[in-house]
């Protein structure tokens, strides 16, 4: 019998060396090497210095190589590009700066890509025009004011310098107004490379030491980032063409309001006005509890004198934007993309659910008024007296199981059925029943 016996577990031994081999990992390989990839495609707002520090965090605590910026910007706001600076600069992952194909990277972008650990750019894509302007009604203005001038070109000399770079392009580009295409970057010092995409640029910077930091990105998995739904709506206010169209849609909201009393459009016109705000950069906490206290007034307002339910909507509206301005978007060392998405969820479910309760109350005092009057009811309805009804005064009388007072211009004894004649107030008018 053991004789017999022994195929059979020769065999089974076998499958499983097959798979131990096929399924276990060696000791020496480790997995995939990713990379996460965030495209700033529009101008740079207040919020892009937030999705980029949110974006560094995650490829931080997600241990990924590198993180590339994607840059196809006409420029955007100076403060912002400082901070941007600044954050890469204290990252501890390393970041690629990289203009795409067909992309730009004027103005702040160039600033940007200068402040990254390695700049590329795809070929015959452009870089430069960096002089500030300044913004009014009428249009841009060029900055030629020296204070503001030279500072800046201390600010990119600098940054420049830290990298490595070309320092006399990087002073050129604010006073002289200079472009370079691809093949002029590099050949500058400018750029580190020129790549025809992405996949093409994480094989030429494979080896290299950044940061104290061998990277491993020819065969890394790409992986591109989306920002968490607050970061998301704040991009999208945050767009000057959109900030500026709710900044003037709450003025004329607003003087609407007012020349047209009940309507309820200064209150539409004040939420788009503090919406356009944040989006210019207003400080997004105290805007965010602005609009919780207007959507809490609001719909108290609401529910103690209903009208057609314009201010329970804009009130609702207030509340659900104002709770999600304040979830935390950045820290992902103290908040995980798991816990603030529960966070989310806990915050904006009361919200659902105390609108639909809105809606509720807003749909049953809508139908108590459609009712028909309850006086007219009354008339003609037989009572029974309880007390001796006696002319000028009042007493008590049953009617369908209640207690009603009422009066009667003659006496009538208790226990006899009257015949409800009219009401005034709280008090029946009966007479005795024929």
């Amino acid at each position: 019998m053991p004789v017999q016996r022994a195929p059979h577990f020769l065999f089974i031994f076998f499958l499983c060396f097959i798979f131990t081999a096929v399924l276990v990992p060696s000791a020496g390989a480790g997995p995939q090497e990713k990379v996460l990839v965030l495209e700033i495609s529009e101008a740079i707002t207040p919020a892009s210095d937030d999705i980029i520090a949110d974006a560094i965090e995650k490829a931080e605590n997600e241990n990924f190589e590198v993180l590339v910026i994607s840059l196809d910007t006409p420029g955007g706001g100076l403060d912002e590009t400082q901070v941007i600076i600044r954050t890469i600069e204290n990252a501890s992952v390393p970041v690629i700066g990289y203009v795409p194909e067909s992309g730009k990277a004027w103005s702040a972008g160039t600033l940007i890509l200068m402040g990254t650990d390695i700049a590329a750019m795809a070929p015959f894509t452009v870089i430069g025009s960096a002089q500030p302007v300044q913004m009014s009604a009428e249009g841009t203005k060029p900055i030629e004011d020296e204070k503001i001038i030279n500072a800046l070109v201390k600010f990119s000399v600098a940054t420049a310098s830290k990298h490595g770079r070309n320092e006399t392009f990087a002073e050129e580009v604010i006073t002289k107004n200079k472009n370079l295409d691809a093949q002029e970057a590099l050949e500058t010092g400018v750029i580190e490379y020129v790549a025809s995409s992405i996949p093409n640029l994480l094989a030429q910077t494979d080896g290299q030491q950044v940061k104290g930091k061998t990277l491993q990105t020819e065969d890394a998995g790409i992986e591109n980032y989306e920002p968490p739904l607050p970061l998301s709506f704040l991009g999208l206010i945050s767009n000057p063409i959109i900030s500026s169209l709710l900044l003037t849609i709450g003025l004329y909201g607003i003087i609407f309001g007012i020349s047209s009393p009940g309507v309820g459009a200064e209150v539409l016109g004040i939420i788009s006005i503090v919406l356009g705000l944040i989006g210019t950069g207003f400080d997004i906490n105290i805007a965010a509890v602005f609009l919780i206290l207007v959507g809490v007034g609001l719909l108290i307002l609401e529910i103690s004198s209903p009208g057609f339910g314009i201010m329970g909507l804009a009130g609702l509206i207030s509340l659900t934007i104002g709770s999600l301005l304040l979830i935390p978007m950045g820290s992902e060392n103290i908040y995980t993309p798991e816990f603030r998405r529960l966070l989310a969820l806990t915050v904006v479910a009361p919200t659902i659910v105390f609108g639909l309760f809105l809606v509720f109350a807003v749909y049953k005092v809508t139908e108590i008024r459609k009712k028909k009057p309850v006086i007219g009811e009354f008339i003609g309805e037989t009572a029974q007296t309880i007390d001796l009804l006696e002319p000028g005064k009042t007493g008590y009388v049953r009617y369908k199981g209640e207690y009603w007072k009422a009066r009667s211009e003659k006496e009538i004894k208790p226990k006899v059925e009257v015949e409800i004649t009219g009401k005034v107030r709280e008090v029946l008018l009966v007479k005795r029943k024929i």
